[in-house]
């Protein structure tokens, strides 16, 4: 008798003495393993395994490879009854393990229970196949080696055989406590020798704030449960709302509510959501009863009025084409007067601001918009909110001025992209109250905010604060760039014509405008800025010339100059 046969009998002998010895705790403990089958993203099966349950309510463990890629999956229990996997608890795949909940409608299952210690090297244990049929088979086998992984969760080597069948079936102690998933063997002698990941370590995975960014979970496209506590669910829900398409989000949107039932939050974040997607009628009376149920389950009454006057704040600064029932500003600010009463936070009185703003109440949203910049919550964004109050109240430049002043105080120095526009809007109130070199200065810090990336706009702001400031240089160079970045805008290269003859570069002045008139030859204002600097060389009769071609042309500006300079 060859070994191969006596291997293979030795094997075949073992198996019935297993069947005639099993504990019998078995056959109720088999009924804990399943199949398992896992679908593609075109609804073709991509994997089948196995697993098993470990809770009477759905909680399983099964290996990370079979659900890498997979879109959805269903377990087929010992009844042949298929269930299917509702969510991803936690995964791991340098360990391949993952741990999920099953969909149980209600009912109970066999589970197993996790070991709470090791057994022992050299401990008699057993791994529990999966089988649609009442029995007690099972392979049986002993430790063989015990190590450690992630410092404290044991990595078994056991005297056992393993075909690829009974991969992440349970192994069991002698007392019918799972202590681990079965995995393959990667070494030479398969006939005798498997390994096993520690169940303890398959059940520590969790999903918690963070793990919207894991790779392991990102690799498996059914949806993921949510952190077992409210504050971490919430953060998660902040990092998806980014990331995820708002159909995707509004489903997590909607787990999130069927597990923390009391949370206004939930409710608040769902309303904003339904809110981004449409305006409709029937999605506006979704996001109203949200914000009910919010203000139903919530003791900060205040925080709920706070977010139904911004989101019909919101609404209406979108302009709908239709207005939802009483969607209306001045219903806005009922609902942040009430928030108010309860408890006057600067953010809510800046909210209330910012609807008397748009309602055009001006001195209502300078009284409020007064009282939050002396408050902890001041920035550049409040005194710039107060300056344009202002303006449209027709104050004093100097009155405008001295809040964009506060304004850019409170700017973090160096100044960065947050401070650029809050630096434009300084620079127009310094030139409003005829500063001009202070405005070059906040272009200057503008330019230097954004790392010189302006457009040709800019250009030509900072050439007129430097024109007027008599910095004759700047206002060349910048008008040079201007054209560079925009060389078909004749209004440019007008502008460096009127400089040059300012600085007495007429004939620079000359060459400018014949460029301009290359690109548009019926361009009447060259002709009348060419007459203008010929008569500075003393060419009367060819400024005349010029000044008749831009009368020609239809400037309307040339007949002064034709009166007093041609007869």
């Amino acid at each position: 008798m060859n070994k191969k046969v006596l291997l293979t009998l030795s094997l075949c002998l073992l198996a019935q003495w297993s069947m005639a010895q099993a504990p019998k705790w078995v056959e109720k403990a088999k009924r804990a393993v399943f199949s398992i089958i896992t679908y593609d993203k075109n609804d073709k099966i991509l994997n089948t395994g196995n697993g098993f349950f470990v809770s009477e309510d759905g909680i399983a463990l099964s290996d990370y490879g079979l659900f890498k890629g997979a879109q959805r999956a269903v377990v087929i229990n010992y009844e042949g009854e298929k269930m299917p996997v509702e969510d991803i608890m936690g995964a791991n795949d340098m360990y391949d393990v993952v741990k999920f909940h099953v969909t149980v409608s209600g009912k109970k299952v066999v589970a197993l229970k996790v070991a709470a210690t090791s057994p022992a090297v050299g401990s008699d244990v057993y791994l529990l196949p999966y089988s649609t049929q009442k029995d007690r088979s099972y392979t049986a086998g002993q430790v063989k080696d015990i190590t450690k992984v992630v410092e404290k969760y044991a990595y078994y080597t056991l005297n056992m055989h393993l075909d690829d069948k009974m991969v992440s079936c349970p192994l069991t102690s002698a007392e019918g406590e799972v202590f681990a998933l079965a995995q393959k063997s990667s070494g030479q002698d398969t006939a005798t020798v498997c390994y096993g990941i520690g169940a303890d370590f398959a059940m520590a995975q969790n999903i918690n704030a963070l793990s919207y960014n894991d790779w392991a979970l990102k690799g498996i496209g059914i949806p993921k449960a949510l952190p077992d506590t409210e504050e971490q669910a919430l953060v998660l829900l902040y990092m998806a709302s980014s990331q995820l398409s708002p159909a995707e989000y509004a489903k997590l949107l909607d787990r999130f509510i069927l597990k923390f039932p009391d949370s206004a939050d939930g409710y608040l974040r769902r309303a904003f959501n339904q809110l981004a997607v449409s305006n409709e009628s029937v999605s506006m009376d979704k996001v109203e009863a949200d914000i009910d149920k919010a203000l139903e389950v919530t003791k900060k009454k205040d925080d709920v009025y706070y977010n139904r006057a911004k989101m019909i704040y919101g609404y209406q600064l979108s302009k709908p084409s239709s207005i939802y029932k009483d969607w209306t500003y001045d219903r806005a600010l009922g609902e942040i007067q009430k928030a108010i009463e309860i408890q006057a936070l600067p953010m809510y009185i800046q909210l209330e601001g910012d609807i008397q703003f748009a309602k055009q109440d001006y001195a209502a949203a300078l009284a409020d918009y007064e009282k939050v910049n002396k408050t902890n919550l001041v920035s550049p964004a409040t005194f710039f909110s107060a300056a344009k109050t202002k303006e449209l109240m027709k104050a004093s430049s100097a009155e405008i001025l001295a809040l964009m002043d506060s304004c850019v105080a409170h700017c973090i120095q160096p100044y960065t992209e947050s401070a650029a526009p809050y630096l434009l809007e300084r620079a127009q109130a310094r030139m409003n109250a005829g500063l001009a070199r202070e405005a070059v200065a906040d272009y200057n810090d503008y330019f230097n905010a954004v790392n010189g990336n302006v457009n040709d706009l800019f250009y030509y702001y900072r050439e007129q604060a430097a024109l007027q400031a008599k910095q004759f240089q700047l206002a060349l160079d910048d008008m040079a760039k201007a054209i560079s970045v925009n060389p078909k805008d004749l209004t440019y290269r007008a502008e460096l014509a009127v400089i040059n003859i300012r600085v007495g570069r007429n004939e620079e002045a000359i060459n400018v405008l014949k460029k301009a008139l290359e690109i548009d030859p019926k361009y009447g204002e060259a002709y009348r800025l060419m007459g203008i600097a010929q008569l500075q060389l003393k060419q009367d009769s060819e400024a005349c010339a010029s000044f008749a071609k831009a009368k020609e042309l239809g400037d309307p500006n040339v007949d002064a100059l034709i009166k007093k300079h041609c007869k």
